[in-house]
């Protein structure tokens, strides 16, 4: 039987993801709260153009408000949502999940513990995603990453290897390279590393990646950054993961030359699209929207101080994304001195 899959949040990722699926034959609803992309999706499906194929792709979509109606529960929730909407989809979503269905996060940052604080330890898995996209207009996805350059890592919670995790994997080879971990909060973390200096970084200084990489001073604030978010990984116990296809043996090096081939590899994936992709923190710039940097390099800072590790880097930039989405500055390049001013000398 075949299993009845949603994608709750069908933005830039949630619509590739759903685009795939149903491409696939899989039995899949997209949700979303987007009334026009609803009904774009609806009335045309979703075009996903990529550098090397331009898909169009009927599809099932709903508006939040219609899911009462199906009268149905889903095996499988893929949850491709914000991080700051987590929870409140999440307690959305719980009545039409079956006792025995599961919840992926197919987001950036941490959410797996306020996933499991809702719907329980038993019914989550745990991803790490590497797939860059983007949407401004209904129905028109931005697609920045092949399905040969996007990579997907799945694993249990608790770290073992299950016939669910398997499922999932063959469920979700479609759209991706898929890798199955028994570290999946180190892959998360990794990932986190990855995105802490590339996301809020970037995202402050309105620049696209290929732009930021060589500026020599903003390469250093990043590795800087991710050298702190590596430091408190570290301090809470998780254990470097190879992610976004590496090899164990690949990720070995010093710190620093760990963080430079983390964030060397966003570039090398997105290949053709290079000068042509933004980064999901500057798109909600763009967009006029809260982004989910406190999610990001604001949960280094959090746990920093936990753990008695100092993140002065990361902390500048929270500061100033949090004065960006105040209307106090705007996203541009002389953020960075405001940056080093911040940092101690």
């Amino acid at each position: 039987m075949s299993k009845k899959i949603a994608v709750l949040g069908t933005g830039a990722i949630g619509s590739c993801v759903g685009a795939d699926l149903a491409k696939a034959g899989h039995d899949v609803a997209l949700i979303d709260q987007w009334p026009a992309h609803v009904e774009a999706m609806k009335a045309n499906g979703v075009r996903v153009v990529m550098s090397d194929q331009d898909l169009h792709t009927p599809v099932r979509a709903y508006h939040l408000c219609e899911i009462c109606t199906l009268n149905q529960q889903f095996d499988i929730v893929l949850l491709t949502a914000k991080s700051y909407d987590t929870r409140w989809m999440m307690e959305f979503i719980k009545p039409y999940l079956k006792p025995d269905g599961v919840v992926v996060g197919l987001q950036n940052g941490m959410n797996d513990d306020a996933i499991v604080g809702i719907v329980g330890y038993p019914r989550t898995i745990g991803c790490v995603v590497e797939l860059s996209a983007e949407v401004f207009t209904p129905g028109l996805i931005q697609r920045n990453t092949t399905h040969q350059t996007t990579w997907f890592g799945f694993g249990e919670l608790d770290g073992n290897i299950t016939p669910r995790l398997r499922e999932l994997q063959q469920i979700m080879s479609c759209v991706a390279r898929v890798s199955i971990t028994t570290n999946i909060r180190g892959a998360k973390w990794a990932k986190l590393v990855n995105s802490s200096m590339i996301l809020s970084v970037f995202g402050m200084l309105g620049l696209q990646s290929w732009e930021a990489t060589d500026i020599p001073e903003v390469f250093k604030l990043c590795i800087q950054v991710g050298r702190e978010t590596m430091a408190v990984g570290a301090a809470l116990g998780y254990p470097m993961e190879p992610i976004f296809g590496f090899t164990a043996e690949e990720l070995m090096g010093s710190n620093d030359q760990v963080v430079e081939k983390l964030l060397r590899a966003v570039l090398g994936h997105l290949g053709p699209n290079a000068r042509k992709a933004r980064g999901v923190v500057l798109q909600d710039y763009l967009k006029g929207r809260y982004t989910e940097v406190d999610f990001l390099s604001g949960v280094v800072v959090k746990k920093g101080k936990e753990v008695d590790i100092p993140t002065p880097a990361n902390a500048a930039v929270v500061e100033i994304n949090h004065q960006i989405r105040l209307g106090l500055l705007k996203p541009e390049r002389f953020n960075l001195q405001l940056v080093r001013e911040m940092l101690p000398q």
